[in-house]
């Protein structure tokens, strides 16, 4: 397979802040050292109802209160998801070194990506009205579409820029960043605000995923022997794009380029993953950045520790970076922060942007023996000290959608 050294044309684009919500707590850094240091978040579940399923754990926002982070007069109108966005969406602004009206105008864009949008807002509502017999709540609507998440950030920072969410499962949060970036490379914008946030961890969400059975009622092991599963998890992670010469300009130093995306659909199966789209969403990521497999020094894999996931990304990663890809480090950050849905590609994104800037490539913890069909290096058990130029960011989607971001050092 033959890799263009041009990339696509359009201006520079950098990532000049970021922040996180998950189950590591409030912000990215602590995001970073759970990953770095393979501490699990996944803790026994927790709901405000009783829950009856089989699954029993879950990677929870732990001890969050957000009226410590949000006005009164907002957080009426915010389910969960969108209280995660804010939270994160203000730290990744203020690393930018923005206040909350330097992003203003109508030069900035707002989208996140979003797997389900307000299922807290939902499920309440159900439960009040066939269960208690009562009204649901005034502002549910409001609080429930996918787009209030990005339009709640519009309105708090005065961004009069495109404005909405993107819905595409698991790889919502990195098409909203690839789609932020081309559109700032192509002029359209001058800044974006983009990221995922998703808060499903709840009764009614987790019984439909395990009636997909792919829950593990233990331990998730991506590419591992004896898998059998992943662990849901919730947060959001939220990213400042701009111009790398903007950056510049007033003298930020940006984290890292944002240098490639790919994105493609597999227009095959519902839930089963297709070697097909995810080794050509690989291969376009590379084209856009210009880049040659060699020059991928890690690979945040989406890896979800279910059987058939892992062998298809396994096969993709080999597909197109051939005998190199079973040398490169490849690890699976879920058993960290648990599959978070829509949000997943933003937390994951945030791990390799900090795998980048620290030379660490992080661990694939819970991993037992290798899995013949799966032959990478997935980094077991403990982190890695490792050269790293630039780094992928795999988001491989239920409906067969398929995203991949790929990061490097700012010149």
């Amino acid at each position: 397979m033959a890799f263009s050294r041009a990339r696509a044309e359009g201006r520079r684009v950098v990532i000049s802040g970021m922040g996180a919500v998950c189950a590591s707590g409030v912000g990215a850094q602590k995001l970073w050292e759970a990953a770095r240091d393979g501490v699990a978040q996944i803790r026994p579940l927790k709901t405000e109802r009783p829950y009856d399923g089989r699954i029993k754990i879950a990677a929870q926002v732990p001890d969050f209160n957000p009226a410590d982070y949000i006005e009164p007069n907002v957080l009426p109108f915010c389910d969960p998801f969108t209280q995660f966005c804010i939270v994160a969406a203000d730290e990744a602004v203020a690393q930018a070194g923005f206040g909350r009206k330097d992003v203003a105008g109508p030069r900035t864009a707002v989208i996140i990506g979003s797997g389900i949008g307000g299922m807290t807002t939902i499920e309440d509502g159900i439960y009040r009205y066939y269960v208690e017999g009562t009204r649901p709540e005034m502002l549910s609507v409001p609080k429930l579409i996918p787009s209030a998440a990005p339009a709640t950030l519009g309105m708090r920072y005065s961004c009069h820029g495109p404005t909405f969410s993107i819905g595409s499962a698991c790889s919502s949060a990195s098409q909203s960043i690839g789609l932020g970036m081309q559109m700032i490379r192509q002029g359209l914008v001058d800044k974006a605000i983009v990221g995922g946030a998703e808060a499903c961890v709840i009764n009614a969400t987790i019984r439909a995923w395990e009636g997909l059975r792919v829950l593990s009622p233990n331990l998730c092991r991506p590419f591992s022997k004896g898998r059998n599963g992943m662990s849901l998890g919730e947060g959001a992670a939220v990213f400042v794009l701009e111009t790398e010469e903007a950056a510049r300009a007033r003298g930020h130093a940006p984290l890292c380029e944002l240098a490639g995306y790919g994105t493609t659909s597999d227009a095959k199966d519902p839930v089963r993953p297709d070697l097909e789209g995810a080794s050509s969403a690989i291969a376009l990521a590379l084209e856009d950045a210009g880049m040659a497999p060699q020059e991928v020094h890690y690979v945040n894999a989406h890896g979800t520790a279910t059987h058939a996931n892992d062998i298809t990304e396994a096969e993709a990663i080999l597909r197109v970076f051939g005998d190199y890809g079973r040398v490169v480090p490849v690890s699976s950050t879920k058993p960290i922060h648990g599959h978070a849905l829509g949000a997943s590609g933003g937390l994951e994104l945030a791990i390799t942007i900090h795998a980048l800037r620290e030379q660490i490539a992080p661990p694939t913890i819970n991993f037992l023996e290798p899995d013949p069909r799966c032959p990478l290096d997935v980094v077991p058990n403990a982190a890695r000290k490792h050269k790293i130029d630039a780094a992928m960011s795999n988001s491989f989607a239920f409906g067969g959608i398929n995203a991949v971001l790929i990061v490097r050092h700012a010149v």
